[in-house]
C-alpha cells in the first residue's frame, strides 16, 4: 500500500471491516449500472483507495500470524523477528 492511502485519514480511521463493507458498496453500485460516468470514474478511484486498505491490513495480519513460533506440539511457544527468515 503506498505511504499515502496509509496516512489517509478517511481511511486509517476504518476497521477492516468497515473498509470492506465500503468497498462492497461501491462494487454493488458499479454494478448497478445506474451510476452517471463522472460519478463511476469516482466511485472506482474511492474502491481502488479501499481495496488497497484492506489488502495492506490483510498482508499486515499475515505477517503477524507467520511470526508465530509453534513449538514441539504445535501450541504457539513465541514470536520470531518478521525479518527472520
Amino acid at each position: 500500500m503506498s505511504q499515502e492511502i496509509a496516512s489517509s485519514p478517511e481511511l486509517s480511521g476504518l476497521s477492516f471491516e468497515d473498509a470492506l463493507r465500503a468497498l462492497e458498496d461501491v462494487v454493488r453500485r458499479l454494478e448497478g449500472g445506474e451510476v452517471p460516468l463522472d460519478e463511476s470514474i469516482t466511485l472506482y478511484e474511492r474502491g481502488e483507495s479501499l481495496r488497497k486498505a484492506c489488502q495492506a491490513r490483510l498482508d499486515s495480519a499475515q505477517a503477524r500470524i507467520e511470526r508465530i513460533v509453534a513449538g514441539p506440539d504445535g501450541a504457539p511457544a513465541g514470536l520470531r523477528p518478521l525479518d527472520e527468515q
